[in-house]
């Protein structure tokens, strides 16, 4: 069945009503995704993770991303929608973490093993956390359903307006690259947004901010030459990361300075 050019209009109008901002940057987002939504996902991706990966038992380990993780987590300073905090290791050398709705933390042992000290692993944290906080998850579905949506007005144009079929297939063609691009430059910019929020979340714990130079410094030293181009990728390019990262930490150092004292 053929959606009437007039409905296709009304369903493209409603995408774009919903709308959020990101309480530490003031930035708003397209929003069409419920927070209960968001964390009955995160809680069920959660859940599969853990039984498919091999759970670390090594209690230094554990000890130090749950220790790092709750000192993070009072750092947010707001309740997260139904989140229920828990810090787990997984046994794996990936040199990664992560964070889901829900409160659900996972840490790799690889990336254990590259940081120096909890004030590194807190930068780490507070990044993966702060993409929770920000409901960047959210806004990514939200972005995938909104341009789903400008496709259907599309599509739904070239078909009121009779367009040839060479012509649509060309049109498809530049509207695909179009949009893969523009969330290409969405997730970057996601990044950068977690990296200023979850450094003010480290610094607010009572974690040395600078200690994500020296993190990614160690980064950037592992994957040298393995970077893909920047408009390609779905991260800033290390260096630039790293620059950004040098100018908040001195940002953040008064706040790390007042807040370290409550943990002395």
């Amino acid at each position: 069945m053929k959606t009437p050019f007039s409905v296709t209009v009304a369903l493209l109008f409603a995408t774009f009503v919903g709308c959020t901002t990101v309480p530490e940057t003031g930035r708003q987002q397209i929003m069409l995704v419920s927070p209960e939504t968001e964390t009955q996902l995160g809680l069920a991706s959660f859940a599969d993770v853990k039984k498919q990966e091999r759970i670390s038992g090594n209690p230094q380990y554990n000890a130090q991303v749950t220790r790092v993780g709750r000192r993070i987590a009072a750092s947010v300073g707001r309740e997260l929608p139904n989140a229920q905090w828990e810090y787990v290791v997984f046994e794996s050398d990936q040199v990664n973490a992560f964070a889901l709705p829900g409160g659900k933390v996972g840490v790799y042992t690889g990336l254990l093993k590259l940081v120096g000290s909890d004030d590194e692993l807190a930068c780490v944290m507070g990044h993966e956390i702060a993409h929770v906080t920000s409901r960047h998850g959210g806004e990514r579905m939200s972005q995938q359903m909104a341009a789903a949506g400008i496709g259907m007005l599309g599509e739904a144009a070239m078909e009121a307006g009779a367009v040839s079929e060479q012509h649509r297939t060309l049109a498809r063609l530049a509207y695909g690259a179009g949009s893969t691009g523009g969330l290409l430059a969405f997730s970057r910019q996601q990044e950068s947004e977690a990296d200023a929020v979850g450094l003010r979340f480290a610094a607010g714990a009572g974690y040395d901010p600078r200690a994500a130079v020296t993190f990614w410094q160690k980064m950037a030293r592992q994957n040298s030459g393995k970077e893909p181009w920047k408009y390609l990728s779905t991260h800033p390019p290390t260096e630039e990361r790293i620059a950004n990262l040098q100018r908040l930490s001195q940002e953040y150092l008064p706040l790390y300075e007042q807040a370290k004292r409550r943990y002395q």
